[in-house]
């Protein structure tokens, strides 16, 4: 199997851009950092990387509305480049700022194969920031590289994380389709939009979206976050009590099994 190459796009405003290159990193590939500018100059770089990723922070200072500017750029030089990137085969994930960057991008969910904004990602219910622990449920989902039927806590932290679509019925065929990759869930492992399991009332508890190919991967909690055994906010009280540490955190598999499928597919 080959080393993957991983495209890390750094922007302004982004910040979670080494967080991101160290789980990939970690996870056996080998990611490189361009600066959107370098890539908006010379597009062909992209094709030189088996994956895309766009990390969180606050692209452009989030100025027009969370990822905006940078998906305007994005899919005037790059849209087309982009569908084609995937459509050879190539994986892309958003993780917060970057999965509002893919949604209005319209790379997500991309029902129907072209770049068209189905769903937005808006304010949070609470009117405010949003920073906290939540549980996930993985599905059995379209997307290539999340299992399903994890049980995962990742840290969310957004203001304008609500995945709400055009119309109920596209709502609830991103559930029935596929196309949602992960819930919110309870304390009983069901799906929710009740405050704060759910932190910012996602209709059906979305926190997650695949594309019609099942090679694009957004999600607003933070795998990014919590991919090593301390990142967990229990790791003294429950995992050192043990004696010893697993190897990693909940949000590693995200990365590990991106990894996994490029260098199977490479």
């Amino acid at each position: 199997m080959t080393t993957p190459k991983v495209l890390v796009l750094r922007a302004p405003g982004i910040n979670c851009e080494r967080e991101t290159q160290h789980a990939f990193a970690r996870a056996g590939a080998a990611p490189s950092f361009v600066h959107i500018r370098q890539l908006l100059a010379a597009p062909d770089r992209l094709d030189g990387f088996a994956a895309l990723a766009v990390p969180g922070g606050f692209s452009y200072g989030d100025d027009i509305s969370s990822g905006r500017v940078l998906a305007t750029e994005m899919k005037q030089a790059l849209g087309e480049r982009i569908l084609r990137f995937v459509a050879r085969g190539g994986l892309v994930l958003g993780i917060c700022n970057g999965f509002q960057v893919l949604v209005r991008l319209g790379l997500l969910p991309c029902t129907q194969g072209r770049l068209d904004e189905e769903v937005t990602l808006t304010h949070n219910l609470s009117d405010h920031y949003e920073c906290r622990w939540v549980t996930l449920r993985t599905t059995k989902s379209r997307c290539a590289f999340l299992p399903p039927g994890l049980t995962l806590r990742w840290p969310a932290a957004h203001g304008e994380g609500r995945l709400v679509a055009r119309t109920p019925a596209l709502q609830r065929l991103l559930v029935d389709e596929g196309y949602a990759t992960a819930l919110y869930v309870d304390e009983h492992g069901q799906a929710t939009e009740r405050y704060p399991q759910n932190p910012n009332g996602a209709p059906l508890g979305i926190a997650g979206l695949t594309d019609h190919s099942g090679r694009v991967l957004g999600v607003m909690p933070h795998p990014d976050r919590s991919y090593l055994p301390t990142h967990m906010p229990d790791w003294r009280r429950t995992q050192l009590a043990r004696g010893t540490l697993p190897e990693d955190g909940d949000g590693m598999v995200v990365f590990r099994e991106m990894v996994r499928v490029a260098a199977a597919e490479g």
